[in-house]
């Protein structure tokens, strides 16, 4: 691969027109960044491990269909990359065609997974006798239904637009509160820095010999008023029965609360894998950690063991003085 320039370059799940570009297209970062469309999730996030791009945005999850598995799982096995923002998107779908097509027409109707999912009984009350093929991209079905391979395309108005096709029917998704989650993913390295309203994603590998190991794992989160905004059980691929936990929590790695959870966690797991501390999208103010589990409370509790194991007595006989 050919070594980056200075100016940033960007790699998102293409071809233009997706969801992921319009993500990427709200970061003001790349107002002025190359922007690279990539054919899969794997080759966009492959361009930031192999140094052809600075970061890449893929899905992670969406509110209908909940998570993005390639993408999680590409995470959990590259240790190289971590996850350094996140963007949330509404998503609306639309039915496109060809210009002059009609819905007499439309025998087939090409789509990604989770937007075929999202609009299901609106495809099935509406086009009962439509076949739906799944492509890599929303963007993808529109330019294949440009190309002529398909009759119709679920995707958004801009993939619509972009490959000259007209809208059929708008608004078609079943949920009108849907929205997807995307991640900026970037090379491996010092987290952003604590905004006060953060996220942090992990791994967790517990052991599978042992009784409660899993509760043993929340109860880092749970004791320390941390609030896990997500918890999912990933294979490790080392065997049936074998599972990782990938996980979100409230907090940054900057958070005494948070980071002593971290420790809990290592000293507990076969191995945990950190994804990153990132700002939450949104700018949602979160409540007070509870008491007991303010930074504030950590160092005075520091500071008390500090106190305990020499106290600095003036001129007194200490323990080892008289053991």
């Amino acid at each position: 691969m050919s070594p980056l320039s200075q100016s940033l370059r960007y790699t998102y799940l293409g071809p233009a027109g997706t969801f992921c570009e319009q993500a990427l297209r709200s970061l003001p970062q790349a107002a002025n960044a190359e922007l690279m469309a990539a054919g899969s999730v794997q080759q966009a996030l492959d361009a930031v491990t192999e140094g052809s791009a600075h970061a890449a945005v893929v899905p992670l999850e969406n509110s209908i269909e909940g998570s993005v598995r390639v993408t999680i799982d590409h995470l959990i096995s590259d240790d190289r990359l971590m996850i350094v923002r996140e963007v949330i998107l509404p998503v609306v779908f639309n039915l496109y065609v060809r210009p002059g097509s009609i819905a007499e027409m439309v025998t087939t109707v090409a789509t990604h997974p989770h937007a075929e999912a999202q609009c299901r009984r609106w495809l099935n009350q509406n086009l009962p006798g439509a076949s739906v093929a799944a492509v890599a991209s929303t963007a993808d079905a529109a330019r294949s239904v440009s190309n002529g391979e398909f009759d119709a395309a679920v995707c958004g108005k801009t993939a619509g637009e972009r490959y000259a096709l007209e809208a059929l029917a708008t608004d078609i998704g079943d949920n009108n509160d849907a929205v997807t989650r995307f991640g900026v993913i970037a090379r491996s390295g010092k987290p952003p820095v604590r905004t006060g309203n953060d996220l942090t994603s992990l791994v967790a590998y517990i052991p599978h010999d042992r009784a409660g190991a899993l509760l043993e794992v929340l109860q880092q989160f749970a004791t320390r008023d941390i609030n896990l905004t997500r918890i999912e059980s990933r294979p490790t691929k080392e065997g049936l029965g074998r599972y990782c936990f990938y996980l979100d929590c409230e907090g940054h790695i900057d958070d005494l609360r948070v980071a002593a959870a971290l420790k809990g966690l290592h000293r507990l797991c076969l191995r945990v894998r950190f994804l990153g501390s990132y700002p939450q999208a949104g700018g949602i103010s979160r409540a007070e950690p509870g008491n007991g589990a303010k930074d504030s409370d950590f160092v005075a509790a520091e500071e008390w063991v500090v106190q305990l194991r020499d106290p600095g007595l003036d001129g007194r006989l200490t323990a080892d003085d008289v053991t």
